[in-house]
C-alpha cells in the first residue's frame, strides 16, 4: 500500500510490458498481455486503461505482427497469455500466424489441469488454440538457438516460470516476469499473494538478485506502472535498487 496505493475498490495500478527482442533473424516477443478476445464482464474486473496496446506498439517498434518468428511465454497466467490469441467472428487462432510459441512441459500441464489456487488464472481459450493450431512448442524438446538468450527457470510464482536472459553487448538483462513484478518488490519480504510457493520465491529471488547486484544486471520489471527496468546494489540492509530507468538508458 505504500509503494502502490490502491483505489477504493483495492485495485492497483500496473502496467502489462512485453519485450521484443530483435536477434540475427528472428523477432522474439516476450508475453503478450491479456489480450482483447475476453467479455465485458471480464474486462470490468481490471478497468484497462492507457492508449497503449501489443499490436501498435509491435508497428511502432516498426515491425508487423507476421514478422514476429518466436513468442516466449514466461507462463500462462491470463494476463501474460490473454494476447497470444486472437477472436475473429467467433473463432479462436494465434495472434501471431508465423510464429512458434514457447511453454515448458511441465508448466503446460500444470496450466492445463490446474490446482484451485490459480484455475482461475488459467484460461482455456488463451491456452488450447495455441496446441490445437500446431504452432505450439516446448523448451527442451528443440533448441530455441536464440543468439545471446537463456532461460532461468524458476518455481515459487508457478511451475516452471521461464525467465529470459538476455546478453545486450556486455550487459544482461533480465525479464523478471513475475518472481520480481515491479520495483516495489525488490525487498526479500515483498512477494505476491497469488505465489503458490511464496518460501520459494524469496530463496529464487534472493540468488538472482545477489547475482544481479555483483554483476551489474538490468532488471526489466513486467508490471510495474512507473519503473520499467532498474540495476541495483547489496548494502548492508540487502539488496537494493540503484538506478532506475528505461531499459534504454540502462543500456546506454
Amino acid at each position: 500500500q505504500k509503494n502502490v496505493p490502491a483505489d477504493e475498490q483495492n485495485r492497483c495500478n500496473w502496467a502489462m510490458r512485453c519485450l521484443l527482442i530483435e536477434a540475427g533473424n528472428r523477432l522474439v516477443l516476450v508475453d503478450t498481455g491479456i489480450g482483447t478476445k475476453q467479455d465485458d464482464k471480464f474486462f470490468g474486473h481490471y478497468a484497462l486503461s492507457g492508449e497503449a496496446s501489443l499490436a501498435t506498439s509491435i508497428r511502432q517498434a516498426g515491425y508487423s505482427l507476421d514478422e514476429v518468428t518466436d513468442v516466449l511465454l514466461t507462463h500462462l497466467h491470463f494476463d501474460h497469455v490473454g494476447g497470444a490469441v486472437e477472436r475473429v467472428g467467433d473463432a479462436l487462432s494465434p495472434t501471431f500466424s508465423q510464429a512458434i510459441y514457447w511453454t515448458h512441459p511441465a508448466h503446460f500441464q500444470w496450466a492445463t489441469n490446474p490446482n484451485s489456487r490459480e484455475k482461475a488464472s488459467f484460461l482455456r481459450e488463451n491456452i488450447m488454440p495455441l496446441q490445437e493450431s500446431g504452432q505450439l512448442r516446448f523448451f527442451g524438446d528443440t533448441y530455441l538457438d536464440i543468439p545471446g538468450l537463456e532461460l532461468i527457470y524458476v518455481d515459487g510464482h508457478t511451475e516452471k516460470m521461464a525467465l529470459p536472459k538476455l546478453t545486450v553487448g556486455n550487459r544482461t538483462v533480465l525479464y523478471c516476469a513475475d518472481l520480481i513484478p515491479s520495483s516495489a518488490h525488490v525487498p526479500l519480504p515483498y512477494v505476491m499473494s497469488y505465489d503458490v510457493r511464496p518460501l520459494l520465491t524469496m530463496t529464487e529471488k534472493e540468488h538472482l538478485l545477489t547475482e544481479a547486484a555483483v554483476n551489474n544486471w538490468v532488471l526489466v520489471f513486467e508490471h510495474d506502472a512507473v519503473t520499467e527496468a532498474a540495476s541495483v546494489e547489496q548494502t548492508e540492509r540487502g539488496v537494493k535498487i540503484r538506478q532506475r530507468g528505461t531499459l534504454a538508458e540502462l543500456l546506454a
